[in-house]
Order: C-alpha cells, then sequence, then structure tokens
C-alpha cells in the first residue's frame, strides 16, 4: 500500500522514574504500531530543541532520564483530523501504552540564519505491551500445592501488569501441584509458560487497549454495538482465506488395562492424514477431557477481510473491536455479506516524515511542522476476522521443557518418629495409591507421586521408607520419583568386604538383615533378625553352618 498525506493530532508522553515527559506533537518524526488481539510493538522517533550551549531559553529536560537505565512508560494518543466532513463529527483516540525496549540517540547542531547554532536532540524509542517485555525476562522455579493458576498468575504478574481473566473453569480450581521450572538455558520464559498454557487450553489471550491490561477468557469477548465503517476512509479490500486443517486426530491412551483409541474427524480432512495425541493415563476422565479439548481445537477457519485505509478513521478503534463493513456498491465482495459482523484481529501502523517540500518554513528559515497537528506519509491496515471465529491467535512461543528434578524426602505417618516406615495414600479424587513427598527446597510443601514399583520388577514389593532422600521429576501438574539417592541408615557395608546388603524393617534394631561379604577372602552369608534385645542369626561361611537364637540381658 502507498503512503498518503495524512494529518495527525498526536499525543507522546515518555514516564521515566515517576516523572512524566511530554513530547511536543509538532517534534514526533515517525512511529510504527504493529497491534494484536494479545499485544502491541511500536517504534517513535522524536526530536527536542536544546539552545543553552548557545545562551538560549530552551532545555532539553528528557536528556538526564533518558541516559539512565530506569524503565520507559510510553503513552502514545492518535486522533483523526478531517477538515472535508459535511458535519464535525466527534474525533475519538486510539491510545497504546508500552514499556521501552530499547533506545537511541543522535544529536545534530544546526546552524541559524542569524546568531549560533542550536541543537536538536534526535530519539528512537522501540516499545512493546509490559507482558513481553518483563514476562520474557521472568523465569521463576517455584512450587505451589493447592492453590489456582489465578492465584500463580496473581503472584507473578507485578505491578506494572493488569490482569483481568474470564476463565474460571481453568484459573479458579484448586490444584494439588502446579510447577512452574522455568529456565533461560531452556528460551522459555513465563510470557511462554502463559502463552503456552493458553494454547493448550484451547483458551484467548486479550489485550484491552481501553483498560491497557490483558484478558485470559475462555472465549473471544463478543458483546458490543459494532462500529459502521466508513467507505470514503478504506482504499481498498481483500478477502483472505486461511490454511484449512487437513488432517483429522486420535486420542491414544497407552495404559495397558484401560487402552483406548479414539478418533476425531474432521470433514476438511484428507484421508490417511491424521494427528494422534499419545495418552498413559488409568483416569477414564483425562482421556475424556483430552478429546473434548481436541474436538473444540479442530476447527476450520473462516475467511478474513484485509483493508487498506486511505487515512485514519473519525471513530478510532483498536483489536478486538467489532465492526461493519459498508454496504455500498462495490464494497459487497464475493462470499462477504454485508450484514456480517467482524472482529478487528490486528492493525498495522505506519508514519513517516513528509519530503522538506510539504513543510512550511518558519521565520527563521527552519523547516518546522504546523501546530498542533503534525503531517506524515501515513500508511494504515486491518485484518478482520467474523465476530464467530473460533480460532485463536496467539503470539509465538516456546513451550517449557519438562521435567525438572528436584530432591525430596519420603513421608510416612505409620509407627513412631524414628521408625523408617512406608505408607500409601489413597487420592479421594482417583482412588489411586501414592507416596507423599516433602519438598525441602519449597519451603517442605508436600506433593503426592505414584505408588508404584519405580525401577523394581513387579515381584519385588520394596516401598520408599520414610525419610528416602529421592530425585522427584516435576512436571507442571503432576510429578513422580525418578529415583533413590542415598543408602539407608546401616544398609552399607565396609568396602573391603565387597559386600552386599538388604535391609529391611523399621530400624536397624527392629529388622531382618541379609547381607553377603568377604571375610579373610571367603564367602560369608548371614541372615539376621533383630528385635530389641531379642536376635535371630543364620551364619554360613568356610567350613561352619550356625543357627542362633539369643536375647541379650536388658
Amino acid at each position: 500500500m502507498a503512503p498518503h498525506a495524512e494529518r495527525l493530532d498526536l499525543t507522546l508522553t515518555l514516564t521515566i522514574a515517576g516523572k512524566a515527559h511530554a513530547i511536543a506533537s509538532a517534534d514526533v518524526l515517525a512511529f510504527e504500531l504493529d497491534l494484536h488481539g494479545w499485544g502491541h510493538e511500536g517504534r517513535v522517533e522524536f526530536r527536542v530543541l536544546d539552545e543553552t550551549a548557545h545562551g538560549g531559553q530552551k532545555k532539553d529536560k528528557l536528556l538526564a532520564d533518558f541516559l539512565k537505565p530506569d524503565l520507559v512508560e510510553v503513552a502514545l494518543e492518535l486522533k483523526a483530523v478531517h477538515s472535508d466532513t459535511a458535519t464535525k463529527p466527534t474525533f475519538t483516540s486510539l491510545k497504546v501504552k508500552g514499556l521501552g525496549l530499547d533506545k537511541a540517540l543522535t544529536e545534530e547542531t544546526v546552524a541559524q540564519v542569524k546568531g549560533a547554532g542550536i541543537t536538536y536532540r534526535h530519539y528512537t524509542l522501540r516499545f512493546v505491551d509490559p507482558a513481553r517485555l518483563l514476562w520474557t525476562q521472568h523465569f521463576p522455579c517455584a512450587l505451589y500445592t493447592q492453590k489456582t493458576l489465578q492465584d500463580v498468575l496473581d503472584a507473578h504478574k507485578g505491578d506494572k501488569i493488569a490482569l483481568a481473566n474470564d476463565w474460571d473453569a481453568q484459573l479458579g480450581v484448586t490444584c494439588p501441584l502446579i510447577f512452574l521450572g522455568l529456565s533461560p538455558e531452556s528460551g522459555a520464559s513465563f510470557y511462554d509458560f502463559v502463552v503456552a498454557f493458553v494454547h493448550a487450553r484451547n483458551g484467548v489471550l486479550a489485550y484491552d487497549y481501553t483498560a491497557q491490561g490483558y484478558q485470559l477468557r475462555a472465549a473471544k469477548a463478543a458483546t458490543g454495538t459494532p462500529l459502521e465503517l466508513r467507505s470514503q476512509d478504506v482504499d481498498a479490500v481483500t478477502v483472505v482465506f486461511p490454511e484449512v486443517a487437513r488432517h483429522d486426530v486420535a486420542i491414544l491412551n497407552a495404559a495397558a488395562e484401560s487402552p483406548k483409541n479414539q478418533a476425531i474427524t474432521n470433514a476438511q480432512a484428507v484421508t490417511g492424514v491424521r494427528q494422534d495425541v499419545l495418552l498413559r493415563t488409568d483416569i477414564a476422565n483425562d482421556v475424556q477431557k483430552r478429546v473434548t479439548l481436541e474436538t473444540a481445537r479442530l476447527k476450520v477457519r473462516g475467511l478474513e477481510v484485509d483493508l487498506s485505509w486511505n487515512r485514519f478513521p473519525t471513530v478510532a478503534f483498536a483489536p478486538g473491536a467489532l465492526v461493519k463493513l459498508p454496504k455500498t456498491a462495490g464494497w459487497v465482495a464475493s462470499g462477504v455479506p454485508g450484514t456480517d459482523t467482524f472482529r478487528v484481529r490486528r492493525m498495522t501502523l505506519r508514519a513517516e516524515p513528509l519530503p522538506p517540500e510539504d513543510l512550511e518554513a518558519d521565520g527563521e528559515g527552519e523547516a518546522r511542522r504546523p501546530s498542533p497537528e503534525s503531517r506524515y506519509l501515513f500508511t494504515l491496515t486491518t485484518r478482520l476476522e467474523r465476530k464467530d471465529e473460533l480460532h485463536v491467535d496467539l503470539p509465538a512461543f516456546t513451550p517449557p521443557v519438562y521435567p525438572r528434578f528436584v530432591e525430596g524426602l519420603i513421608v510416612s505417618e505409620v509407627g513412631e518418629t524414628k521408625d523408617e516406615t512406608w505408607q500409601a495414600y489413597t487420592d479421594s479424587a482417583t482412588s489411586l495409591d501414592g507416596y507423599k513427598v516433602k519438598m525441602p527446597l519449597f519451603a517442605n510443601q508436600i506433593i503426592q507421586v505414584p505408588f508404584n514399583a519405580n525401577l523394581l520388577p513387579g515381584h519385588f514389593y520394596f516401598p520408599a521408607y520414610k525419610g528416602a532422600r529421592v530425585l522427584v521429576a516435576l512436571d507442571f501438574q503432576r510429578a513422580w520419583l525418578k529415583r533413590y539417592l542415598d543408602w539407608r541408615a546401616g544398609a552399607r557395608l565396609p568396602s573391603d568386604g565387597q559386600g552386599v546388603h538388604l535391609l529391611v524393617g523399621k530400624t536397624t534394631e527392629n529388622g531382618t538383615s541379609m547381607r553377603h561379604f568377604y571375610d579373610d577372602n571367603k564367602p560369608l552369608f548371614r541372615l539376621q533378625r533383630t528385635h530389641d534385645t531379642d536376635t535371630e542369626k543364620i551364619e554360613l561361611k568356610e567350613g561352619t553352618l550356625l543357627i542362633l537364637v539369643k536375647e541379650e540381658p536388658a
């Protein structure tokens, strides 16, 4: 789309360390905005006059704060300036707020016709919505038990991010375990985690340009009165047909006792093309939840409309707004009924300086821009989708990498504190047994992991004992034992005997020991039961079979 001359009423404010700096509209040289339904990014260029080095009164009050590494808050507001309308309309503004990403500064001296030269500083600032700046640098590793996802989001959103939610089915449910195992090495930040969660649950991440905050929603907002677009404001209309999913889906549950292979058909699929989703769970409800999710995600996208504008609209809007296309002749493209309501999905704005010959000259011979408005070579494009479109547009993300491994201690409430007992806890919701594991790193919170044979074959029944140091694999909302990390007290034998030892029971004074080792380079086998002062022992060594029953004096 070729740019066209446009006059805009523009307001730019930078806030650094709590101090606001208003930039005059005439000093804004250029800007770019890329606005999505989930957030935005932008760039702005402006200049500031400083005459103090030459005895003048005008001073660049921004410079000192701009040179600091402090966070820059950007507020940009745009409004149309149309003089060819039959009546005086009520102009509304497009407002965008973000945080500075990076910045640059160029200084130049301009010679005047009279007197000494003056200094202009040319500033450039790139900015993004707050979550894209702050959450992409946030990599928490934190464990939560008996918390909701809403609790977790509230704990990490920070004071620069506004977050409102309409998704209680996912965010308001108390979860036994939530683990954020995010690491800079894996590349998945908290921002990636949030977007990946929304994508995996078929939700919506929306940026509200009115409230300048975010919403996590179960579905796209579809309320409000649609704005009637004016045909004279639009230069060209293009109908776009997005890629259609050509695959079926199959849900496979690999649990040996309850295997399942459930097909989800797609009317637009090509025969033989499918995507398989592999699960391994003993909980039938988990399988059904995944079937429901994948069925909802298998959407056939509808047509979209690209609009190229010849000027900024009188009534400004932002992504998420509902609009109606004009019904005038020549506008109703094939397949686009004029009665349809559309949603703005994306907007791209670009403003560049007009050529010098198009600018007015002031009395000093210095080119200047008209005030209070500014003129630019301007382009505006928008992408519209139907109001009932189910496809959700999300930013690119890196899926978090799981599992992460953390040490824990086995919990058992059977017996006395000193007894090395084991205990299986039955989950009331699933009827499955599990161990409880205390996680010292995370304030000794208790989590539950499956009670199974772990690395041993099933004919060995050796449950993990109280206090055993174990390596726990932590996923986003589940955990399991990876391996054992220490020897039980009294189980280890001296290395010179090259022995092996099986120690069972509550303690070394109340249990059974079976060991094989070498004494004087000759094999020795000993089986010994101990209960306080009572001992029974069978020992086999070179030329000797010993059977001993003995009770020591109290």
